[in-house]
């Protein structure tokens, strides 16, 4: 079975999702009294152009922070900024932001209003796009934006970690554009050798280096009337940012040696498993040239982030896995230690995990249950008090220890309380506390 093969679901429910129009009022600094009202679903606070709030207070950084709309409520992540982000007084490099809280920014602080107002903005019927899949309201917001954006000729900023999704979201934006006919070319960044670089984009001509025996054009030439796929953009030596940058301005290319330029015809889609705001504030991006880039900016959410999306990709994968076969359907227990893992490779590990247990009907190692396996590192919750979140911290690393070292030491309670380093007596309290059976007395 083929993928287009694969039988699809039109969805029903709310084809619209509603996030509130927010108000940025600057309470201290040099803009005092500035206030904006945004309809937008994530917004950027910095010194930056292009920033929704643009603060000129010079402590600020130029991509300062950043504020997404997620369905746990609004999270700021700060964006590498020189003087950090505090949340109520809280430094954060990320956090929910509660209603009517007081960011402040460098020497600037700024109040964030949610308001009564909504703005709706349009979610895709379909659970697929391409070779992406997806029935979360995350998943649908994207397929519904690039099925705009597939339609226009602009150029494209891809983000999302490593293994979303990123190139299967280009090449299915290239197969429903008016560019579909035309050549579809992929250029990894981050396997061109940086003396290749220059060559492997605008070509070269004969003579023009050594071994150069022939003239051969570059990636830009040969995704004329097509799209030219640049991954992991973020790779790119700043040698050659300015002269992407021209190209992408004047749409013309001009070879290693030689004299006069090419005309092109390119889309180009970039895309990054890094955020580009922190680059450039690194000194690593260009910021010009992230602008010219982010004509259109599309972000890819991990799996962690929309765990309802994974027992339909594990049911796409397992029909992949054995496409001639009739392959058992993967289990309730399963399903359930899919949903309850972190995916740090995100879809593709899913895929390998899914492969794995389809065709050696054997469950991976990270999916036994072990309770020694921990989360990554969640966002700050400061609208929970401190002690609350604490204690909740607490609880979840006993359990998970207490577990792991019983599990290490077969069930044996003497042994186990001796690694730790705690009275017996207090690792049996903490074992009822917790509900961890007692396998066997030590």
């Amino acid at each position: 079975m083929r993928p287009s093969d694969l039988p699809t679901t039109t969805l029903s429910g709310p084809n619209t999702l509603g996030f509130p129009k927010v108000r940025l009022k600057v309470l201290k600094g040099l803009d005092k009294g500035a206030q904006v009202t945004l309809e937008a679903d994530e917004i950027l606070i910095g010194g930056a152009d292009g920033a929704h709030l643009r603060l000129t207070d010079p402590t600020v950084s130029r991509n300062h922070c950043v504020i997404r709309f997620t369905a746990k409520g609004p999270l700021l992540r700060d964006l590498g900024s020189t003087n950090g982000t505090r949340i109520n007084g809280i430094e954060v490099r990320e956090g929910y932001v509660p209603a009517g809280a007081t960011l402040e920014l460098g020497h600037s602080q700024v109040r964030f209003e949610p308001l009564d107002e909504s703005v709706q903005i349009p979610l895709a019927e379909s659970e697929r796009f391409g070779r992406l899949w997806g029935r979360s309201t995350a998943m649908r917001r994207l397929f519904a934006l690039a099925g705009r954006v597939a339609a226009s000729d602009v150029t494209v900023l891809i983000e999302g970690e490593t293994g979303t999704g990123k190139d299967a979201l280009c090449e299915a934006i290239h197969q429903a554009s008016p560019r579909a006919a035309g050549a579809f070319v992929v250029v990894d960044c981050g396997a061109v050798p940086p003396n290749l670089f220059e060559a492997e984009l605008f070509g070269h001509e004969k003579g023009a280096f050594t071994g150069a025996d022939r003239a051969r054009g570059g990636a830009f030439e040969e995704a004329d009337g097509g799209t030219l796929f640049l991954d992991e953009i973020g790779e790119l030596p700043m040698s050659l940012q300015p002269k992407l940058l021209r190209v992408l301005e004047a749409r013309e290319v001009r070879r290693i040696g030689a004299a006069v330029t090419r005309k092109v015809n390119v889309r180009v889609i970039a895309a990054t498993n890094r955020d580009l705001r922190e680059e450039v504030n690194r000194g690593a991006f260009r910021q010009d040239l992230y602008f010219r880039l982010e004509v259109m900016r599309l972000r890819v959410p991990p799996l962690r982030e929309r765990p309802e999306d994974i027992p339909v990709l594990a049911e796409h994968f397992r029909r992949l896995a054995q496409p001639d076969a009739d392959a058992p359907p993967i289990s309730e227990e399963a399903l359930t230690s899919f949903v309850a893992h972190p995916w740090p490779g995100n879809v593709r590990e899913l895929r390998n995990a899914v492969e794995r247990l389809t065709v050696l009907q054997e469950m991976p190692i990270a999916f036994t249950g072990d309770p020694g396996t921990l989360a990554g590192e969640q966002p700050v919750d400061i609208q929970v008090p401190f002690k609350d979140a604490k204690n909740a911290l607490t609880e979840s690393f006993e359990r998970r220890y207490l577990g792991a070292m019983l599990e290490a030491t077969g069930g044996n309670i003497s042994e186990a309380a001796r690694r730790a380093g705690i009275d017996r007596v207090y690792l049996l309290k903490l074992m009822g506390r917790y509900g961890l059976r007692k396998p066997r007395e030590g």
